[in-house]
């Protein structure tokens, strides 16, 4: 009887497993479903929209070819839906090759001055302190903040505002997770200012990414079951392991069981970084809600509950005010904002990078992508996407949070920054989102907290998320969902290939020379 494999959550990571499992374990894809709560798949990696209605995106992650080594590994088996015999590997390379990445308005100062960075702005004592973190092991950082160990003039160096944006971290934040990332990509310290690592997709990465992917493994035979939530996992105990053995959902108001069988895998994208997202429009702000209006949290609670090697979701979903922000999609019919914003920054769209307001009160950043960013958008249409750490805080240009600003409100604090007539998006639509778990992942935490992506004590349930351990890999990227999965899969499937390791950038002389020279200016 052939194994069968329940993928909980239609993420990049599920897809990247059932991938995985297709390419690397032979199995059949007609053995493999994926079970999604939403009516589409993608997780996180989202993209939707129209002309007339408005584009939208919740955020799009950063891509290198330097580090993302397991989803390049997966990418260059999935056909281009773009370019004929070609991989989405492929054509993302090229495309990179004609936009580089090469930012000369990366800050922006209250003066709408571009701030020329020419050093870091470290003292003596940034810089001790900042070694000390990156070289404490983590047993010994445990679940502290990254305040408990750098002061505040740290945290008003021009370093930590292209850091902290590019990367979405506070200052509170995880001091674990913080000295990863510095490690992980020590190799773009040294061009933080640039952003001359940063690696895009030809469109949104939601269809640049999991359409065709979707499409590959659609065409392999894989069941997408949507608009599924799944409630519980049935389970017993043998031989002191943990096995699933059946899978309870809901399905068009209908109460589903499902039978998981002696050898049957389960893997499960425990937590979600979007979970309770809300949209706003031109006119209203987006709701505040939680875990409670939106159940997301409460699979992977029932199945923790009594069970430490399973992770621990509350350290990471009981504090919003910690772990939120809000990004903002646009959509213009008006070429004037896209062409003041290249005499301004010097960059024509999907060359620059995020170009971040350094005074803004809610630190404020927009990122201009190469057009057109959907398919199919008119050539006289633009989209572009912006985001703020602080939506708690009262606007500079208008007089409250962002958090209660409607789109109307966003674009004119915007064009308050950047000194630009508000005729110069005039008839545009901006699409508020508010995430109010965006960063939970980066909430102080200790070992034991998240579970590994196979617990010990787990015979066919695994866990693919970015709420999984892997040493040495950085939370917030898709590389983490996508090692998390191919792990999981080569484990549980006894795969003889090795998962492509995470590159030691952060052991190379010359990346060491480079960084510490960097540091000294």
């Amino acid at each position: 009887m052939n194994k069968k494999a329940y993928l909980v959550g239609g993420g990049i990571g599920s897809m990247a497993a059932a991938a995985f499992m297709i390419r690397d374990g032979k199995m059949r894809g007609s053995d493999i479903t994926i079970l999604e709560a939403a009516a589409v798949p993608g997780g996180s990696l989202d993209g939707c929209g129209n002309p007339e209605q408005g584009y939208s995106m919740r955020g799009g992650r950063m891509l290198t070819f330097d580090n993302y080594e397991c989803t390049w590994d997966l990418f260059k088996s999935i056909p281009s839906l773009t370019a004929k015999n070609k991989s989405v590997l492929d054509e993302t390379i090229e495309f990179n090759e004609l936009y580089r990445s090469a930012s000369k308005a990366r800050l922006v100062d209250r003066w709408r001055g571009n701030v020329p960075v020419t050093s870091m702005g470290f003292s003596m004592q940034d810089r001790a302190e900042l070694l000390k973190l990156s070289n404490a092991d983590e047993d010994l950082l445990g679940s502290s903040n990254i305040t408990d160990w750098l002061s505040p003039p740290f945290f008003e160096t021009a370093f930590w505002y292209m850091w902290s944006t590019t990367f979405a971290f506070q200052p509170w934040h995880s001091a674990v997770e913080f000295k990863r990332y510095l490690h992980r990509f020590m190799l773009e310290f040294t061009r933080i200012e640039t952003l001359g690592g940063v690696k895009r997709t030809i469109f949104n990465q939601y269809d640049s990414l999991v359409r065709p992917l979707h499409d590959w493994l659609a065409a392999e035979g894989v069941f997408f079951v949507m608009d599924c939530t799944v409630t519980d996992f049935g389970h017993e105990i043998v031989d002191d392991m943990f096995v699933v053995t059946a899978i309870r959902c809901r399905r068009q108001g209908m109460e589903e069981v499902i039978e998981v069988r002696q050898g049957d895998l389960v893997f499960f994208q425990n937590g979600s970084m979007t979970d309770a997202s809300s949209l706003g429009s031109m006119t209203t702000a987006p709701a505040s809600l939680s875990k409670i209006d939106s159940g997301g949290w409460k699979l992977w609670e029932k199945l923790a509950l009594g069970r430490p090697e399973f992770g621990n979701p509350a350290v990471f979903n009981s504090c919003i005010a910690q772990s939120s922000w809000e990004s903002f999609t646009v959509t213009l019919k008006n070429p004037a904002f896209f062409r003041q914003m290249k005499d301004f920054s010097g960059n024509q769209a999907g060359t620059g990078g995020l170009v971040t307001f350094k005074d803004s009160s809610w630190l404020l950043s927009v990122v201009l992508p190469h057009q057109p960013h959907f398919p199919g958008q008119p050539e006289d249409v633009q989209v572009f996407w912006g985001y703020a750490l602080f939506p708690d805080r009262v606007g500079n240009f208008v007089a409250k949070p962002m958090a209660d600003c409607n789109g109307e409100e966003i674009l004119r604090e915007l064009c308050g920054h950047l000194r630009f007539d508000l005729g110069s998006v005039a008839q545009a639509i901006c699409i508020p989102c508010r995430m109010p778990y965006i960063t939970s992942m980066f909430m102080p935490r200790t070992r034991g907290d998240r579970p590994l992506p196979v617990p010990r004590n787990s015979k066919n349930l695994a866990f693919i998320s970015q709420f999984v351990e892997i040493a040495d890999d950085v939370v917030f990227t898709v590389e983490y969902s996508v090692r998390a999965a191919q792990m999981a899969v080569y484990q549980l499937l006894c795969i003889d290939r090795q998962v492509p390791a995470v590159t030691p950038h952060d052991k190379s002389p010359l990346v060491l020379l480079e960084t510490l020279i960097k540091s000294l200016r």
